[in-house]
């Protein structure tokens, strides 16, 4: 009033006491009474004092005003929970407008007056507004904040300053006009609209020393964090930086905090998020728990209302005082202060863990190269960092400092640098435009044709240096270099195969796993037959082109024995021999061997084939096993860890000690296959590969070299013993599947498929059928006998797992890369159903009597009925590639992730225990009894060559032994010995001795 210069005012009579306390202290004034009307007339005479001195008394007021109300309402809520405001009621409403959609779907909100006059109210006493001030309407009219701008400026006497749209979509003039022309003291406003400044913009100007900027608001987005508004601000800055939070559904704002100046001056490093503070008049803040149920600390959504702080939501008339609504904003509360997480649509799962996206936008604005940066989650499968640089040679930077600053599963799949960050009318981050940019920012990349292969290698030693954080100015990659052994791991590997799949513009089939276990020349000239599949694909002279397995007979011996001596009996007229194998996941498979299996008593579940009833399949459960070979004399305690790393020392002890091992000339990632006839236990024998081509026999107790025989290739696949027991199934790198004399390891059929057989073959003991798949997408059922493939089935993706019989109902399943689980009828080939987890499939299937789990890379266990019904999903915070291995009883199955820990669930998918490894938990866990203390245990391993051995029901460590090799084969036990694979070239038989502390 002062600023207008007012000299006369007509106020109602029963309002003039009001109007005389509310002002006497600001003003002289002379009433003269206006009967005709009932008014009163007030001639003014202004004094010389200060508005804010009037300000400080009532904020006082609404302080006091705010807590009660804050704190009553709950109880005022129960008083009069009939009580209910109408929107029919006459001037109920104030205005209505629509929610802008961004992070939810769109509402028509109906804003009554008694809703939105607290948040002006409150504002005026809190940002200390006199007639001096000048507010930039920031908001546009369709964006309730606007309400607060004008109202606040209006009531207050300050001047409102609106600007053109043409002059606010351009930074540097729009910061002249306000700052320079027109000195703007409250600026409320969204972090994006503040970031279209541009760092160097605010500093200089917004939040200079010198600025005219009184107060800075900021709200409807996540707050930046400390360390980027400190850099924002310019040394000698005193404007006051408030967060404000609110939903449009409870029009307009409802908490606010503001900054200390101590932290905003401190020039320590802060990396603690800014909390949403306290409410704001009338208005009441929970949070609540998932299941409804109001906390005071930990993680919950944020819920906002408050006895007369409620508007009415599309078709609704009457709404009770005191109404709650959902944000879908998530805080964690610490202390009684709530701290912002991320909206429910920002929380996504990426690589098995939960990750707020608002979390990595902070982390890379808050690096020293980004002017300012987006993120968002493509198509909910790809992480694309948007980036507005201070210089363009950054990529390869931004990268190594968000691998310093966040974990893996938070590292983006990509930055794409742009000019500006769009943005929509209500000063909000426009994701649609950012997926529009990324659109085609992917089309023209595609459309870049590769001039040749040298250009080929040079892009593909460029990504391989960038992803694996390597100096571009080292010497060229070797060709024999492994991306795992370089530095590279699944998370890595999968931004790998998509800068690949980007530079040559097509998907690279296979190309996933050729990157998780071949050399890079062996990559690019995958990558080369299909880019360039007319062309010469020999681009080195020391690279022997592999050779086409479509033009391969299938009689081919491309090796020869090495040794061919054998205990075992090979026999051929009989037709059938009683044997038990045991193979990975304490898969145990006895053929006529039940009795002899009973009588060891030995614990493993077992599958058992007769010939009296060839198609029955038994469990043999919770049997003894026999004597362990020996007692250790050390007798030191090992400990039951627990999550809180808290510790109990146990008397018992248990020590691995090498028995024997056999060198394979190669690493070993397959898993040992051990065979035990029955009529002879004393000649069971391991068979497994190598990398070194070699398939090797060797005698389980003495770890004598019965034979070996090399095969064309790389040996991956795990063996599988035929029905008879005279033969030995393996696949091979080269796109063979050899079947091998059990006793001699002579070749006696070798099937071809088109690409290379990693998934280890499946024996079904009612038809003595084989089934396994292959790297060229399809599955096969062969007879080996006959010598010839049964069926083929295309199965819309690389099998790398091994495929999983169950009998009732007689299903065989496999896993792909493509993410399809596929129940296929074991007789025909027909396929049952499939299931699609988005995600590629590394762990093999497992069946139980009821279900049918397995491993996902985002991280998930997965469990389904035998009719596809999926009933539960377990999640870890990384890929899971082991294999899932039940219990005895079925009650528990066990499985490891590349979080480092190894798992144990109920069969109901609830965690039962995890343990911590010390490294990633690639093999399968193995389930065996232990007769001394009458418990399961567990055999695993760990990445980094760690060999755990737990008791199965609690988790508790019993035993570590580390061998002096990485190790992705999956450890077997038979009776007290420990058979396993190492990437040191050996494999590996320890016993596991027991010992009693005195």
């Amino acid at each position: 009033m002062k600023k207008c210069n007012l000299q006369y005012i007509l106020v109602e009579k029963q309002q003039s006491n009001k109007f005389k306390s509310s002002y006497g202290k600001l003003l002289n004034y002379d009433a003269l009474t206006v009967e005709h009307n009932d008014l009163v007339l007030f001639r003014l005479h202004w004094k010389n004092v200060e508005v804010s001195l009037m300000l400080n008394d009532r904020k006082e007021k609404y302080e006091k005003e705010k807590v009660v109300n804050s704190t009553s309402s709950e109880k005022s809520n129960e008083k009069k929970p009939e009580e209910h405001v109408d929107a029919r009621l006459k001037h109920c409403l104030a205005y209505v407008l629509h929610t802008s959609g961004t992070t939810g779907t769109p509402k028509i909100v109906r804003v009554p007056h008694a809703c939105i006059v607290p948040n002006i109210q409150h504002f005026r006493v809190l940002f200390e507004i006199t007639q001096e001030d000048v507010l930039f309407l920031a908001s546009p009219l369709t964006f309730d904040p606007s309400v607060v701008e004008i109202f606040v400026a209006l009531s207050s006497g300050a001047s409102l300053l609106i600007v053109p749209t043409s002059v606010k979509v351009l930074p540097s003039k729009l910061a002249a006009v306000l700052f320079s022309h027109h000195r703007v003291t409250i600026l409320q406003a969204t972090p994006t609209l503040l970031r279209r400044f541009g760092s160097q913009l605010i500093k200089s100007t917004v939040l200079s020393a010198s600025t005219s900027l009184r107060v800075l608001a900021l709200g409807g987005e996540a707050f930046p964090s400390l360390t980027v508004l400190k850099g924002w601000r310019e040394v000698g800055n005193r404007t006051q930086i408030f967060n404000v939070y609110g939903i449009t559904e409870v029009s307009s704002w409802a908490t606010f905090y503001r900054i200390p100046e101590e932290i905003l001056n401190s020039t320590l490093k802060c990396e603690l998020p800014v909390q949403l503070g306290f409410p704001l008049l009338g208005t009441v803040v929970e949070v609540r728990d998932t299941s409804g149920f109001r906390i005071e600390e930990g993680n919950g959504q944020v819920f906002l209302g408050g006895r007369n702080r409620v508007c009415f939501l599309d078709g609704e008339v009457t709404v009770p005082l005191g109404t709650m609504r959902a944000t879908g904003d998530f805080v964690t509360v610490k202390d009684g202060e709530l701290f912002f997480l991320g909206r429910k649509d920002s929380q996504i799962k990426r690589h098995g863990k939960r990750l707020n996206i608002e979390l990595v936008q902070q982390v890379a604005e808050g690096l020293q190269q980004v002017e300012s940066c987006a993120v968002i989650w493509y198509n909910q499968e790809k992480l694309i960092l948007f980036m507005v640089s201070k210089n363009e040679l950054v990529k390869n930077y931004i990268f190594k400092e968000l691998e310093t600053h966040l974990p893996s599963h938070a590292i983006p799949d990509e930055l794409v640098l742009i000019d500006s960050l769009p943005f929509t009318s209500h000063g909000k981050i426009d994701v649609s435009e950012l997926n529009k940019i990324y659109l085609n920012y992917t089309n023209l990349k595609s459309e870049h044709k590769l001039k040749g292969k040298e250009e080929l290698w040079g892009k593909l030693q460029h990504l391989w240096k960038s992803i694996l954080s390597l100096s571009e100015d080292s010497l060229k990659v070797p060709d024999e270099s492994l991306f795992l052994n370089s530095g590279g791991d699944s998370l890595k590997s999968i931004r790998l195969l998509n800068e690949i799949e980007k530079l040559v513009g097509t998907s690279v089939p296979g190309l996933l796993e050729i990157i998780l276990s071949n050399s890079i020349l062996e990559i690019y000239n995958h990558i080369l037959q299909t880019v360039f599949p007319d062309e010469d694909l020999t681009f080195r002279e020391n690279y022997a082109t592999k050779r086409k397995f479509s033009n391969v007979n299938q009689e081919e011996t491309s090796g020869k024995s090495l040794h061919q001596k054998s205990d075992m009996p090979l026999n051929l007229d009989s037709g059938i021999n009683a044997f038990i194998a045991l193979s990975r996941g304490s898969q145990i498979l006895s053929v006529n061997a039940t009795k002899f299996l009973t009588k060891l008593k030995h614990c493993p579940s077992a599958y058992s084939s007769d010939l009296i009833s060839q198609t029955a399949i038994k469990k043999v459960k919770s049997l003894n096993p026999p004597a362990l070979l020996g007692q250790s004399k050390d007798s030191t305690c090992v400990e039951k860890v627990y999550e809180d790393g808290t510790s109990v020392i146990r008397a018992e002890t248990m020590e691995l000690r090498v028995r024997w091992r056999a060198d394979t000339g190669k690493c070993v990632d397959a898993s040992p296959l051990v065979v035990i006839p029955a009529v002879d236990k004393s000649s069971a024998t391991v068979y497994i590969g190598s990398h070194s081509h070699r398939m090797m026999a060797v005698d389980l107790y003495s770890g004598k070299v019965k034979w070996e025989q090399l095969l064309g290739d790389r040996i991956e696949s795990s063996a599988c013993v035929s029905k008879c027991g005279n033969f030995i199934v393996v696949g091979c790198y080269n796109g063979l599947v050899y079947v091998l004399k059990s006793n001699n390891g002579e070749k006696h059929w070798v099937f071809t498929t088109e690409d290379a057989v990693r998934s280890s073959a499946t024996m079904d003991p009612s038809t003595g059928f084989l089934y396994l798949g292959s790297h060229d997408q399809h599955a096969y059922a062969l007879d080996i006998h006959e010598k010839k493939c049964v069926w083929k089935l295309k199965c819309g993706g690389t099998i790398f797992s091994s495929p999983c019989l169950n009998l009732i109902p007689y299903h065989l399943y496999f896993a792909t890369l493509g993410g399809l689980l596929l129940a296929v009828n074991p007789a025909t080939g027909n396929r049952v159903w499939k299931h699609c987890c988005g995600k590629p499939l590394f762990s093999s299937p497992r069946c139980c009597l009821q279900y049918v789990c397995v491993g996902c890379v985002d991280g998930n266990l997965l469990c389904f009925t035998h009719f596809g019904e999926q009933v539960w999903q377990f999640s870890t915070s990384e890929p899971i590639f082991s294999s899932p291995c039940p219990s005895t009883s079925e009650q528990e199955i066990f499985f490891g992730s590349h979080d480092c820990f190894i798992y144990c669930c109920t069969m109901k998918g609830h965690l039962q225990w995890k343990f911590e490894t010390t490294s990633r938990v690639y093999s399968t866990p193995f389930a065996f009894h232990n007769k001394y203390s009458n418990e399961t245990l567990l055999a695993a391993a760990s990445t980094d060559g760690k060999l755990w051995i737990l008791e199965s029901k609690s988790g508790q460590l019993q035993s570590m032994y580390a061998l002096p090799g990485e190790v992705f084969s999956s450890p077997v036990v038979w009776e007290s010995m420990l058979i396993i694979g190492c990437r040191n070239n050996y494999v590996y038989c320890l016993d596991l001795l027991i010992s009693n502390k005195k």
